[in-house]
């Protein structure tokens, strides 16, 4: 029998002071390093993990194509999807979200296939997790552990580093529940814990610190972030931003556009950080083009709320071009994701462009759209192969002298000016009025 795995919460601790210092247990908290908690646990060392995927139909419309994406999601996170259980429930279970059936049948297909974890594509409690992991002897992961790990994974930067990790322990504070009561209460210790503190109540005590400490942190990085902005405004330099799903090639683009060298892969969550470039446009002078973080179904509440710093390149932007992968089936469910994402961290009102890239996979020609005003609907570019871009140039040069010419220009702090008019097209979207 396998040996049964150590509560999240311990296995997130550990995780997070593995390399620096003596951890929580000791009163001290080293995450220099956003922790990844989806770990090599085959026996042979270089193996990728081995993982069984769940996905329960509980009348969602998505389902399919939010368990297509929890593959790719695995894959990314650099296991090895092996195969998946599917079902149907009118709602969950309290104990094991899928039920006591269900969970035979995942225990029965973890002996026959030698899983290392199981991914659930769906947000479990923490009580249900605990429960699973128990039954199952092994490691259960849900939608939203995954990606916070995957973003572990990839934060290169000091700021999305310290971005991940508020992340990971503003999700992990939920968990600690039960997580140490192996352990006697602990005496008290000179700086440490009082009287008679549980060793829980030091580690929530530890995080609540290190929370406090972050945030500090991300203020200051945005007050950064504010001087740049005014620096720009008062030079009246136009900020554009490029948003859109994970994956929809908004890297490729940025690089294309401004030739520069950001990493960009066929993966998702590729980029964490904004990188922003000077990109000057014959007829309209200088604008600061921008890139950004992608967008998912079912984004994490808590990386939402620690990426803010991050976001306020979006939030602050005078344009968003918003790069859509046009050979996607999901391509409209994509592009509502983004608007609702959008619409949570205040950036709704900001004009917006619909770019659809990737057109070479489709054969579709490089193109301006516009409605019967001339407004402009979409571009079809492919940032490949380097097609449509003079397109999308004449597009940005026609928005910034626009923009200018009615003055809305975003303010360089928190009172951006809103559009006066939007105009809705079919996709969603908002487009600058030409």
């Amino acid at each position: 029998m396998r040996t049964p795995p150590a509560p999240l919460e311990q296995r997130a601790v550990a995780d997070a002071a593995r390399d620096d210092g003596p951890g929580l247990a000791a009163g001290h908290l080293e995450t220099d390093r956003p922790a990844s908690r989806f770990r090599q646990t085959s026996s042979t060392a270089t193996a990728a993990p081995r993982a069984l995927l769940v996905s329960l139909d509980l009348g969602r419309i998505d389902a399919e194509a939010s368990l297509e994406e929890l593959i790719l999601l695995v894959d990314s996170a650099g296991a090895v999807p092996v195969s998946v259980i599917k079902g149907k429930r009118t709602s969950p279970d309290a104990t094991t979200f899928a039920g006591s059936g269900k969970v035979d049948e995942i225990a029965l297909r973890i002996a026959a296939e030698a899983i290392d974890v199981v991914v659930f594509d769906h947000a479990l409690s923490p009580a249900q997790q605990r429960n699973l992991e128990k039954r199952l002897q092994v490691n259960v992961v849900d939608r939203t552990a995954l990606i916070l790990d995957i973003f572990a994974q990839r934060a290169k930067s000091h700021e999305g580093k310290v971005q991940v990790e508020l992340a990971q322990l503003s999700h992990l504070a939920t968990r600690l529940v039960r997580g140490w009561t192996h352990l006697e209460r602990q005496k008290g210790g000179i700086g440490l814990r009082g009287p008679g503190e549980t060793q829980l109540e030091t580690d929530r005590r530890l995080i609540g610190d290190r929370v406090r400490a972050l945030k500090a942190r991300l203020e200051k990085l945005e007050r950064q972030r504010t001087t740049q902005r005014r620096a720009r405004a008062r030079g009246s330099v136009i900020s554009v931003s490029l948003v859109g799903y994970t994956n929809a090639g908004k890297s490729t683009l940025f690089n294309a556009l401004t030739h520069a060298e950001a990493y960009a892969a066929d993966q998702l969550f590729a980029t964490l950080d904004t990188t922003s470039r000077r990109l000057y446009l014959e007829g309209a002078g200088q604008i600061v083009l921008s890139d950004t973080v992608g967008f998912i179904r079912d984004l994490p509440h808590s990386l939402i709320e620690a990426f803010k710093a991050t976001l306020e390149e979006t939030i602050h932007a005078d344009l968003l071009l918003h790069v859509v992968d046009v050979a996607s089936p999901q391509r409209d469910d994509q592009i509502a994701q983004v608007n609702a994402v959008l619409a949570e961290i205040g950036a709704a009102d900001i004009p917006q462009i619909i770019v659809y890239n990737k057109i070479d996979s489709v054969g579709l020609p490089a193109a301006i759209e516009r409605n019967a005003r001339g407004t402009i609907r979409r571009v079809s570019v492919s940032a490949k192969l380097a097609t449509g871009l003079p397109e999308l140039r004449n597009v940005l040069v026609e928005s910034a002298l626009a923009l200018r010419a009615q003055g809305r220009l975003a303010a360089p702090l928190d009172d951006a000016v809103p559009l006066e008019r939007s105009e809705t097209s079919e996709f969603g979207s908002s487009p600058i009025v030409a």
